[in-house]
């Protein structure tokens, strides 16, 4: 399992439609509205980083997101 965070920022007056966007996703956990640099943090779980690419990939093409960070998680030993 891959664990991604995404940072998003979008245009200002998308922000409801964007967030049932990313909330309906099977692949997103938890999707946080948050104020400051970003407007949206995504939780991402998938399997393997190819996947977790793809998901990125269709979350950035969602019309009104303007720019967007992954980071990818791992567990310590």
């Amino acid at each position: 399992m891959v664990v991604g965070v995404t940072l998003l920022n979008v245009e200002p007056g998308c922000e409801r439609e964007i967030y049932k966007n990313l909330d309906n996703r099977r692949d997103v956990k938890e999707v946080l509205h948050v104020f400051g640099e970003y407007d949206f943090i995504t939780i991402l779980e998938v399997e393997g980083l190819n996947k977790l690419n793809d998901i990125v990939d269709e979350i950035r093409e969602i019309n009104g997101i303007t720019s967007s960070q992954t980071i990818i998680g791992a567990e310590m030993p």
